[in-house]
């Protein structure tokens, strides 16, 4: 039996969507997260990035995905790095983060409300 090309590309983008949203996490959102937790002022700032990200996205009107989320993420760094902007080499400073960071951290609280069987 042949799996229609379809159903290939749309498993492969949801897998690559998918591993794209676990990396972000591991390497941003584990650490940031839990220094958001402790600092009120870089919480705030990531829930204002949070709601940039849910509105540019139109959360509001409809769930948002694995798909939009990664998507918006991939974008913006890729936008990010035509700018010149770099990802740190070593461990995050998470009590200044620049703002690209700041709103990766936005996808990565965005990400936490996903249904996790969306993320498995």
């Amino acid at each position: 039996m042949r799996v229609p090309n379809n159903r290939v590309a749309t498993r492969s983008a949801a897998v690559a969507a998918r591993s794209s949203l676990t990396t972000l996490t591991a390497v941003v959102g584990t650490a940031g997260l839990a220094a958001a937790a402790a600092n009120p002022g870089l919480l705030a700032a990531v829930d204002q990035h949070a709601a940039a990200v849910r509105d540019s996205l139109h959360g509001d009107h409809r769930p948002l995905t694995v798909a939009a989320l990664a998507g918006y993420a991939e974008g913006m760094r890729d936008a990010a790095r035509e700018h010149g902007w770099e990802p740190p080499a070593e461990p995050i400073d998470w009590s200044e983060p620049d703002w690209v960071l700041t709103r990766l951290l936005g996808v990565c609280l965005l990400t936490r409300a996903l249904d996790p069987r969306d993320l498995a």
